[in-house]
């Protein structure tokens, strides 16, 4: 039988999971999916992803590739899977892709979304959705401070230790700051992101809307390359991985995406 590349969107909540990648003694978010795939298929199935996310991190819009000898309609890959799957973990669709297509080194760019509540009491319902702040914060001043990083630029600032990326330099083409009522967002879009980057441009805006440092800090940050003088790693929970890009000739669906949503 001729093998098939398969391409599937997979959205999951990361809070029972350590990060996407397998682990050896640890539950992942691959290892549980490929469980599901290799169950439906009756075979061993691996799986390619856009990108690994972090312990705790959620995504909508995670994109994976996978190639089997086996027979399935895209109707059974979906609904087969998800009945083997934990309710924490889904599949929006699947689809078969020219061989052409990687899943990960064929993206062209990708979105992430962080949630900050800035209320005095927290919410138990989104305790594993977003970083919760008791001091209001300067929407206006984290905005400005936010576009001192778009662009071309080497992003060693906000760059992990353990970042395995060869290149610190990264084309971030949006950084949005916005507030609705008691919720804060921010919108970042990038044709790739260093290990933690988001977590840490998230960790060196709030001091900039505790009114702590001024919208210029973030530029000199960049400029110093050092990520000893920026801000904290900003916690797991309220990142989401809402989007992958490729290249419209493959004519992927797009994620079902609310942007006041999660």
């Amino acid at each position: 039988m001729p093998v098939v590349r398969w391409a599937a969107c997979v959205e999951y909540d990361g809070s029972a999971y350590h990060g996407w990648q397998s682990q050896p003694h640890a539950s992942s978010v691959q290892d549980t999916l490929e469980a599901a795939l290799t169950r439906l298929a009756a075979a061993p199935i691996r799986t390619i992803c856009s990108g690994r996310t972090d312990t705790g991190v959620h995504a909508q819009g995670q994109i994976v590739h996978f190639d089997t000898e086996v027979e399935r309609s895209e109707r059974a890959w979906l609904l087969g899977t998800n009945r083997y799957l934990p309710e924490d973990i889904a599949l929006q669709w699947v689809v078969p892709v020219p061989q052409a297509f990687h899943a990960r080194f064929g993206a062209v760019a990708r979105e992430y979304r962080y949630w900050i509540l800035d209320r005095t009491a927290p919410s138990a319902l989104w305790r594993n959705r977003a970083y919760h702040s008791h001091h209001r914060l300067d929407v206006d001043a984290m905005q400005t401070a936010a576009q001192h990083l778009v662009g071309y630029h080497d992003f060693s600032a906000f760059r992990a230790a353990a970042c395995q990326a060869k290149t610190p330099w990264r084309d971030l083409t949006r950084c949005d700051v916005v507030r609705r009522g008691d919720w804060i967002r921010l919108e970042v879009r990038a044709n790739a992101f260093l290990h933690h980057m988001v977590r840490n441009i998230v960790g060196s805006l709030l001091p900039v809307g505790r009114g702590e440092r001024g919208p210029a800090w973030l530029a000199q940050l960049l400029a110093n390359k050092d990520r000893r003088r920026a801000g904290m790693t900003a916690p797991a929970q309220g990142l989401s991985l809402r989007r992958v890009h490729y290249p419209p000739d493959f004519e992927l669906p797009a994620p079902a995406l609310d942007d006041d949503g999660w």
